[in-house]
This record gives C-alpha cells, sequence and structure tokens, in this order.
C-alpha cells in the first residue's frame, strides 16, 4: 500500500464515524500523509454575543485537521497538547480552511501546525499540536 492510499483510506475509515465533524458542515479537501485540509462554511448558529464565529467552532475545525493529518499514518493519534492564536474574527456566510502540516515526528509524538484562514486568504488563526500515538490501528492492513 503506497502512503498516499494509507493516509486516504485511513481519512476514510475516521470520517465514516466523526459525526461531530459531519455534524459542523466540514469537508475534507485533500489528505497526504501528514497533511490534511478541511473547510467549514460559517452559519449563524455559530456565532457568539458580539455576532463573530464562536472561537471554539474555530478550535474544532483545526483540532479536527490536526486529527486526520496525524492518522494518516493508519496509526491511532490523539492531541497531547493544543495551543491556538486567534488573529482576526470571522463572520457567518464565510467558509474556514484548516491546512495541517506536520513539522516533527519522532517516536510516539509528533507537532503539527494548523493555519486556518477565511476563503479570501486572511489568516484566522493559528494552531500548534503536539500528538501522541495510542495502541491500534485505523484498520488492519495485513487482509489487504
Amino acid at each position: 500500500m503506497t502512503p498516499q492510499a494509507r493516509a486516504e483510506k485511513s481519512a476514510s475509515i475516521m470520517w465514516s464515524t466523526d459525526f461531530a465533524s459531519q455534524k459542523l458542515g466540514i469537508q475534507i479537501g485533500s489528505i497526504a500523509p501528514g497533511f490534511s485540509k478541511l473547510s467549514m462554511p460559517i452559519q449563524r448558529d455559530m456565532l457568539n454575543g458580539l455576532g463573530i464565529c464562536h472561537g471554539g467552532f474555530i478550535f474544532t475545525l483545526a483540532d479536527s485537521a490536526l486529527a486526520f493529518a496525524s492518522n494518516s499514518y493508519n496509526v491511532r493519534t490523539v492531541a497531547q497538547q493544543l495551543q491556538i492564536t486567534y488573529v482576526q474574527p470571522v463572520q457567518v456566510q464565510d467558509i474556514l480552511i484548516a491546512v495541517a502540516s506536520e513539522i516533527t515526528r519522532t517516536g510516539r509524538s509528533a507537532t503539527y501546525d494548523v493555519n486556518v484562514t477565511c476563503r479570501k486568504g486572511h489568516k484566522i488563526a493559528l494552531l500548534r499540536g503536539l500528538t501522541r500515538t495510542i495502541k491500534g490501528q485505523l484498520f488492519n492492513e495485513d487482509n489487504l
């Protein structure tokens, strides 16, 4: 199995039970080993009391992008520590795009950067995530 095929199959399996991302309207744009690009439309029920997108939804998109990138090797991986910096607000009916890229991967630990932009390309948030692998795989490669 090629690394790209492994990444795509891992994403497909994760997506099938990622009800949170599905409910928020998140879509997978592209997947590669250590990389993902996801998008999410900002809807009226995602606005906070100031009339801008609630930071928790931006964080969730970035966290989902990190999850798809870090699980692209068919090794179950979870977030260990996440830090987000919000750069500017987002309005309703905009589309957010989160791009997660692996920075380093050693042993069971890895570091990812997730850049969140709006459809016009303006930076919205930056997330740095540390991950840790846990027991198991998303699918059994021995049966392929």
